[in-house]
């Protein structure tokens, strides 16, 4: 059974060289082959995304531009995250509720998912996920 303990920052190996910086992305780097990508942009400061947890779904999520905080939950356990560096992803595995908030002006939320989208996988209500996180 996950827990806020399996989520980890991931390094994005970055170049840098005076015509700026380039992250790389490869299948070394994030422990999942992805399936999809998806980002989020233009979210009001005072707005929250997130507010579920994925029974297949593992995401790394990486703050291409500007900064929020993830905030992680395991039915037992919770840890605030800041991210702001585009060469840093939080890896999430399943079974770990997620919330996003705390958007600067300008933040760019990139999702690498292991999965296509079924919203048959999410679990979007947070007793509901508790109860589940009980049974295993």
């Amino acid at each position: 059974m996950n827990t806020v303990k399996d989520t980890n920052l991931i390094k994005i190996p970055k170049v840098h060289d005076e015509r700026g910086s380039l992250a790389v992305i490869e299948r070394d780097v994030i422990p999942f082959s992805i399936k999809r990508v998806y980002y989020l942009y233009d979210v009001p400061s005072d707005s929250y995304r997130g507010g579920h947890a994925h029974n297949e779904q593992e995401s790394v999520i990486i703050a291409l531009s500007g900064s929020f905080e993830v905030i992680v939950d395991d039915g037992t356990s919770r840890k605030r995250m800041l991210l702001n560096k585009p060469n840093q992803g939080l890896y999430i595995p399943t079974h770990i509720w997620r919330e996003i908030d705390n958007f600067s002006s300008g933040a760019v939320c990139l999702v690498l998912a292991s999965t296509t989208y079924d919203e048959t996988e999410y679990v979007r209500d947070y007793n509901t996920f508790c109860h589940l996180k009980g049974e295993m």
